[in-house]
């Protein structure tokens, strides 16, 4: 059974992003990951939706996005936007921006049209998600040679608080993809997530991360710990140490040692931030189940308040 996709209307909102390959299959080596990480700011710009961070991984990414509540756009806004993501015609979208520009100058009916049919692709995470993984996997079948369905079923949610400190956690969990896989000791060093954009000086990234903070070495003691340098908050156990502490013994860990973990809070709790915000969001359900939910606090580490909508009991960490 699908389950139901949680979305803010009417106001800004946030939500953490994931999609995964068909299968789980690896199929992203280093030029895969580089146009996609190109074409999620693409149709992020196109969309109107800010990046906070991203992580590109070789079978799945992750994205913690803002979607600002915009209750119109100038006609200069929207043909600047559709020349973003369509800067030369195609079979697929023939129309110039210089055809879109004049409907739009003329108040032709035609040009009312085009406004509707453009603008209600934005400001939403479904339209969002679709053009992106529609693009590339257009791109990606056709540099293979290869044909079929690339990802694997519909792209999975988390309406995350819009409290800088639930931000910041969502985020440091995305940055430390890499760093979970093992592929490098520190996110600064994967040119493929956020944190390491912005380290290398991006100004999309930058901007990004800074609703986390003025700055990035606030950011990153909640990716290390105390301290901002990486041996003061690196991990002293491995991950099967940790999740024994975790599950078995039901004990509490470091943050920074849970984060570098697989903690399905942040893939299924469908809501995450205070109690309040996950009681308010819980109870404002269009069409609530018979049984009352509530608001299950996170385990396993000094969350500082955080919740989440369902109670996951089993598989939590790994």
């Amino acid at each position: 059974m699908k389950r139901r996709r949680r979305k803010v209307e009417g106001q800004t909102a946030y939500y953490h992003l994931m999609s995964r390959t068909v299968n789980g299959e690896a199929l992203f080596g280093s030029r895969e990951r580089e146009v996609l990480r190109k074409m999620i700011w693409q149709v992020a710009d196109f969309s109107g939706i800010r990046v906070v961070t991203y992580a590109v991984m070789n079978n799945h990414f992750h994205l913690l996005v803002e979607v600002p509540y915009v209750d119109s756009i100038s006609d200069e806004e929207l043909v600047r936007r559709y020349q973003r993501l369509y800067p030369h015609p195609t079979p697929w979208q023939p129309m110039t921006v210089e055809v879109l520009k004049h409907h739009l100058q003329t108040r032709s009916l035609e040009g009312a049209e085009l406004r509707k049919m453009i603008t209600r692709r934005m400001h939403d995470i479904s339209w969002f998600m679709k053009t992106l993984k529609h693009r590339f996997s257009f791109w990606f079948n056709r540099s293979r040679e290869r044909f079929g369905p690339l990802w694997s079923d519909r792209f999975k949610s988390v309406l995350v608080e819009g409290d800088q400190w639930a931000l910041r956690t969502v985020a440091a969990y995305i940055d430390l993809n890499p760093v979970r896989a093992g592929i490098v000791d520190d996110p600064k060093d994967y040119r493929y997530c956020g944190y390491g954009e912005a380290v290398a000086g991006s100004p999309m990234a930058r901007k990004g991360l800074s609703i986390l903070g003025r700055n990035l070495s606030g950011y990153r003691r909640t990716l290390f710990g105390i301290g901002s340098e990486e041996s003061e908050g690196k991990s002293s156990i491995d991950r099967d140490a940790a999740s024994q502490v975790l599950e078995r013994e039901k004990g509490r860990l470091p943050l920074a040692t849970v984060l570098r973990c697989r903690v399905r809070y942040f893939s299924d709790g469908q809501i995450l931030g205070s109690a309040a915000f996950v009681k308010n969001r819980l109870s404002q359900e269009a069409d609530p189940p018979v049984r009352t939910r509530r608001p299950h606090p996170m385990r396993g580490a000094d969350w500082q308040g955080l919740a989440v909508g369902v109670g996951l009991r089993k598989g939590l960490f790994k």
